[in-house]
Order: structure tokens, then C-alpha cells, then sequence
């Protein structure tokens, strides 16, 4: 089973979840020019980026040696709304079957139910999936919260991809109780955290803190983004990036909604969706609380209807039913954790960047003119340098007359 690692972290240790069950699951190799050759072959040019490298990294591999058609699963995940993202599974499927790959098995769970229709699998087995993706979470969090500040190059994504190997070897062993496995997955965040601490840095408070936004895949996924978030910490920021976990509880708050419009709030269908909103939050608590210190300032909203609340004066999120509901509620979530300025990443000609760039002028107007800039991306390299250092003019002006000022964690001088 190949996954496409939309982003590596997340991505890695869901492979080894599936190794826990039996299946031979690997993410894809990185993405490279041969990405963008196989994606635009197979495209008419009127995709979104993010579905050309899917589609040309999942092409790419049946190129390899070896590849065998017969005993090889695509996993690619799907969504219901305005999303493009919905097409992929579609294309793909077609490109298979005009290359005579049709055996090719590709299995697509969807938004609509949560993600949680994978045939054959259990509920323990969509619990270790779900604390992985809360490890790889929280993992990224400290890189992106120690970087900025290392005095050493290197020392806190050489932590970062330690902890993912090891966490890979704890989720990937098979025959684990549940209860055994989050308590081996904490301990080993602990002691990662641990790691993090001792990294050589200076914690000063000049930095400007900027929240990163917009399209799930590009503001992940650093071939996508030319490295987006390195550009900013090379001109003196510090990034604060939205979870991947949001988009999860996102979907469930969807389909929560769609439950309740139709009637369906005593249902069936209603109550498990409880349970399962329920033993997530309560699995996520068990890795999050160690990190309570660190993430001091850097807490992350508590639901999504806290989001939607804070942007349903600009965006109702009951009709939009995409991305631009998260990034226009956290844009204003974040302000009020006093970041300094809001990055939105998003594919070119995407309708959620699209919509996004509509409102965050008169967000920006109403939040004191906090800085909020869309970068869209199609494949072909653009000047971050120039783009970013203009932007970054801006951060400054506001950070030195903002009046929501941000909290620190206790390292910071």
C-alpha cells in the first residue's frame, strides 16, 4: 500500500499503522521533477497543484522496478463540497485504466463519514491511526516552535526525524492493546519533548509570529510550497502552522451539521458520531497534556465551532463548506493570540484561496491592519526572497503598534 505523503509526518506514522495490521503500507518517495513531468502529462492544465503532484507521484511509481500492478494498493482520500480534491480518486482511476493498470486497487475514504470507512478494519485500528496523526502534530509544533531560535543548524529537525522513526517503530508493532500502545506513544513524546528542550537555542521575544494558513496539501507539503516556511524563518520569523487535526474535527463538525439539518440529532448515526468526536478529544488530551508548558501561548482552538464562530460574521461556514471557513476563523483565532501576521498558502486558481483573499481585506481593516497575504502556487518557482521580504515590511509596522500582544512559553527571555 502506497500513501502519498502530503505531509511526512503524518503520513509516515499512518503507514505504520497499517503495518500494525499486516499490510505492507509505505509512503511515496519525495517528490522531484519527474512529479511535475507525469502530473502535467496526465492533466489538462485546468488542475489545481496539489492534484498534479498526487496524480504524478502515484504515476511515477508504477514506473519504478519491480512495481507489480497486481498486488499494489493506492490509498487516496477523498471529500464531498466546492474542493477539487473530490476529482483526484476519478483521474487517477481513469489514468490507471487507460495505462491497462486497472487492477490497481485504490482505496478513497471520504469526508462525508470522517474518513472512517476503510474496509476491514477496527476500531482500535483507526485510534492508533488518529494518535499518530496527534503525534505528527505535535511533533511539528516543536520543530516549528524551537527552530527559529536554534543556535546550532540542524539540531531540531535532527530531533524532529528521530522522533518520527521511533514513534513509527511503536505504532507499526503488531498485536499492541490500544491502552498499551498511547501509553508507549506518550512516553516517547515525553521524552521527545525533552530532546527539544535541550536543543542549543536562545529564546528572544523580538521574533515576529506568523500563522500559516489556507489549503491543507500546499501549506504542507514543502515541494508544493517551495519550502515556505524555511523562507520565513530565514527572514527572521517564526511560523505557526494549522493542524492537520483540524481538518478531522472540521469534517466530523460537517457532517454533525448535515446530521442535525435533516433531522437526524437522536439518530444512530448521531451517537456514534459522539463517541467517536468524544474518544478522539480524550485520546488527543492523553499526548497533549505533557506539552502544556510548551505549548504556553500556542494553544490551539478547542473545537471547530470556535473557529466558525469567530469567522461566521465574514464567512458562514454552514455554506461555504470548505477550507476558507478554517482560514477566515483562524485568521481572527490567531489574531487574538497576537501573531503578527497571517501567511494564507494556497494553490493557484484554488476557490478556497480564492475566496479567502476576498475577506482578509476586511479582516485586516477591522484587526487593527494586521498583515494578511496569499501566496498562490502552480508548480513554477516564484521569488519568495522578494514576495516575502515586501511582506515581511509589513509584519514589523504592525507588530511595533498591535495591541493584542502574545504570550510566551517560560523559556523565552
Amino acid at each position: 500500500m502506497y500513501l502519498h505523503p502530503m505531509t511526512k509526518g503524518g503520513a509516515s506514522l499512518l503507514a505504520a499503522t497499517f503495518r500494525s495490521i499486516g499490510i505492507d503500507a509505505r509512503i511515496l518517495p519525495p517528490s522531484d521533477p519527474a512529479t511535475m513531468e507525469f502530473g502535467n502529462m496526465y492533466s489538462s492544465g485546468e488542475e489545481c497543484l496539489p492534484e498534479k503532484i498526487t496524480l504524478g507521484d502515484y504515476i511515477k511509481i508504477t514506473e519504478s522496478e519491480n512495481f507489480d500492478p497486481d498486488n499494489t494498493i493506492f490509498l487516496l482520500p477523498t471529500a464531498n463540497g466546492p474542493c477539487r480534491f473530490g476529482q483526484y480518486v476519478h483521474l487517477l482511476k481513469n489514468i490507471l485504466k487507460k495505462r491497462g493498470m486497472e487492477n490497481i486497487r485504490i482505496i478513497s475514504p471520504s469526508s462525508q463519514d470522517g474518513y472512517s470507512e476503510i474496509p476491514g478494519v477496527s476500531l482500535p485500528f483507526f485510534r492508533t491511526a488518529w494518535i499518530g496523526l496527534v503525534a505528527a502534530d505535535i511533533l511539528r509544533k516543536m520543530l516549528l516552535k524551537t527552530r527559529p531560535y536554534e543556535n546550532n543548524d540542524g539540531d531540531t529537525e535532527r530531533v524532529y526525524n528521530d522522533g518520527l522513526d521511533s514513534l513509527e517503530k511503536i505504532l507499526e508493532e503488531p498485536h499492541i492493546r490500544f491502552g498499551k500502545r498511547i501509553q508507549n506513544v506518550r512516553e516517547e513524546l515525553i521524552g521527545l519533548r525533552n530532546r527539544f528542550r535541550a536543543v542549543d537555542a536562545d529564546y528572544v521575544k523580538d521574533k515576529p509570529l506568523i500563522g500559516v494558513l489556507g489549503e491543507i496539501f500546499c501549506r504542507l507539503n514543502t515541494f508544493a510550497n517551495e519550502d515556505m516556511i524555511k523562507v520565513l524563518e530565514k527572514h527572521g520569523a517564526e511560523t505557526w502552522i494549522a493542524d492537520v487535526g483540524e481538518w478531522i474535527f472540521f469534517t466530523d463538525w460537517i457532517r454533525t451539521n448535515t446530521m442535525i439539518r435533516r433531522g437526524e440529532s437522536f439518530s444512530g448515526k448521531r451517537t456514534l458520531a459522539k463517541l467517536k468526536n468524544y474518544l478522539m478529544k480524550k485520546d488527543e488530551h492523553v499526548l497533549l497534556e505533557p506539552f502544556h508548558e510548551d505549548f504556553t501561548g500556542y494553544e490551539e482552538p478547542p473545537d471547530p465551532e470556535t473557529v466558525v464562530k469567530l469567522g461566521r460574521p465574514y464567512l458562514p461556514a454552514e455554506g461555504a463548506l470548505g477550507e476558507m471557513s478554517l482560514s477566515i476563523g483562524q485568521s481572527l483565532y490567531l489574531h487574538n493570540k497576537g501573531v503578527d501576521g497571517i501567511v494564507d498558502i494556497s494553490p493557484f486558481s484554488c476557490m478556497n484561496g480564492i475566496v479567502s483573499e476576498a475577506i482578509y481585506p476586511s479582516i485586516s481593516k477591522d484587526y487593527d491592519n494586521m498583515p494578511c497575504r496569499v501566496f498562490y502556487y502552480d508548480g513554477i518557482n516564484a521569488d519568495l526572497d522578494r514576495d516575502i521580504g515586501i511582506y515581511m515590511e509589513l509584519v514589523k509596522g504592525y507588530k511595533s503598534q498591535k495591541r493584542v500582544e502574545r504570550i510566551y512559553p517560560p523559556q523565552f527571555k
